[in-house]
């Protein structure tokens, strides 16, 4: 692969916004608000999870059958043989691996979580696992996180991501399929520790594509909601308009019962499961394959035959083009970094410090002309409407998460664009998605990418588990 600097990949995403046509000067900006939440289709048949999954896990902490100090040395356990091979955590609070006592009617009494270290947990340090900012000594929780305490999680410590979150590849961790691979990022720690069996669950971030790559690269379940569906608060910003708090699980229920708990109202989330596939529309486009390594092709190819026997349509959608998705990524990353460069301005960073290519993109954006970001917002408003137009005739849009399996970590540099392409333009236009597991290539988990119209989360979460019914379950988990 021909290496391409930070530097002029933003500088080429200026050079798209710069000739992208708009569609004439008397245009009203989008400047996008939450949309309007829709209701399910009504829940149908029992929902299967995985053995030992977070979902089971609390049934079984609330009703006796598992016991809350076991959990807890489980995942301790886990924690002390396993992170410092893979990488996962920035900061451990020994004092939540003591069982508490279980709490009737707490949805994740007894539960160990994890919680990305871009967002703060009182009485822990939040340093976006950088070296250049002074630790952050957290005073209050996050509002989620506090939800999640609420509901009698132990939440276990704070994990690794790519510095400050800009970026998908987490390369100082390790992917924990092969640990001469990136786990993906920027919630890399987030994954690692759930796959490992370090935690249950976690609380991550999702601006560009940032849950759901480390999702499809480690073989989990990540869920980008629609904005606000989650607050945002006590964190350290990347793009105040493009942040989303994101859950990462085994399992869509457990996600479900994630956003049960930090979205709420409780049960309205896990209630929507599991779904159904038969007659459901469902669009894809060949943009979304171009430039697929052939694994990623067969995995998907055998996705889409899976869910056409179970009943659903499959719909080649022409109103995407290769084009819409490049302008979408150019878009996003100048939004995304301009909001970045000016919020780490206020904080003092010091850009010196930060890792080259974190350092390259801020300085880049730094000097971004005004004219370029007004241009990069009207560009979002077109880009939002001409994507919606792609749901006219489906129901739900279906794509690789991620074009390649998890690259080298001497090679990582050069996936910024890579990973994310087919993910950044559903953040961009505030379309929730999620990526489940649907198979391997080579040996390591591919993702495959849900995609829903505005304000349709709850639908998507009961879509996606129907699909995941079908698709094949990731293997059990063992070092190599």
């Amino acid at each position: 692969m021909n290496r391409t600097s930070t530097r002029e990949l933003f500088r080429r995403a200026v050079d798209v916004v710069r000739s992208a046509p708009l569609d004439g000067p008397g245009r009203v900006p989008a400047y996008l608000l939450p949309s309007p939440e829709q209701p399910p289709a009504p829940a149908a048949g029992p929902v299967e999870g995985l053995d030992g999954d977070l979902w089971d896990t609390a049934d079984g902490l609330r009703e006796g059958r598992i016991s809350a100090v076991a959990v807890l040395e489980a995942c301790r356990e886990r924690v002390t043989r396993y992170d410092e091979r893979y990488g996962a955590f920035e900061y451990i609070d020994a004092a939540a691996f003591v069982p508490r006592p279980i709490e009737p009617g707490l949805p994740l009494a007894g539960v160990p979580l994890t919680v990305k270290d871009v967002i703060h947990v009182a009485g822990m340090p939040t340093a976006g696992s950088s070296v250049a900012i002074r630790p952050i000594a957290a005073e209050r929780d996050g509002e989620a996180v506090a939800r999640l305490r609420a509901a009698g999680a132990h939440l276990i410590g704070k994990v690794v991501t790519h510095e400050f979150a800009l970026g998908v590849t987490t390369a100082q961790s390790r992917n924990p399929w092969d640990d001469a691979r990136v786990p993906g990022g920027s919630s890399g720690g987030s994954a690692i520790s759930v796959v490992t069996g370090m935690a249950l669950g976690s609380l991550g971030t999702d601006t560009r594509a940032s849950i759901r790559v480390p999702a499809a690269l480690c073989g989990l379940v990540g869920f980008k909601p629609s904005y606000g569906r989650v607050p945002v608060d006590e964190w350290l910003t990347l793009s105040w308009s493009l942040d989303h708090l994101a859950p990462m699980g085994r399992t869509v229920r457990d996600v479900a019962l994630l956003m049960d708990v930090i979205a709420g109202p409780a049960g309205s989330w896990s209630g929507a499961l599991p779904g159904c596939v038969e007659g459901l529309r469902v669009g894809t486009s060949a943009a979304f394959l171009d430039g697929c390594e052939p694994g990623v092709r067969a995995c998907f190819d055998t996705a889409l035959a899976g869910v056409r026997t179970a009943g659903a349509v499959v719909i080649e959608l022409e109103a995407l083009s290769r084009e819409d998705l490049e302008l979408a990524n150019a878009v996003g990353m100048i939004l995304s970094r301009a909001e970045a460069a000016q919020f780490h301005l206020e904080m003092g960073t010091d850009l010196d410090r930060c890792v080259p290519d974190v350092r390259d993109q801020l300085m880049e954006a730094l000097g971004l002309m005004a004219t370029d970001l007004v241009r990069a917002f009207r560009l979002r408003g077109m880009l939002r409407d001409r994507l919606a137009s792609a749901f006219s005739g489906v129901d739900i849009v279906a794509m690789p998460t991620s074009k390649v399996v998890a690259p080298r970590r001497e090679d990582a540099d050069q996936y910024l664009l890579v990973l994310s392409a087919n993910c950044i333009p559903w953040s961009l236009v505030d379309f929730p998605a999620i990526s489940v597991h649907m198979g391997l290539s080579e040996g390591l988990p591919v993702g495959l990418q849900l995609v829903s119209g505005p304000g349709s989360d709850r639908s998507l979460l009961a879509t996606a588990c129907a699909f995941e019914r079908i698709l094949p379950r990731p293997p059990a988990w063992s070092p190599r």
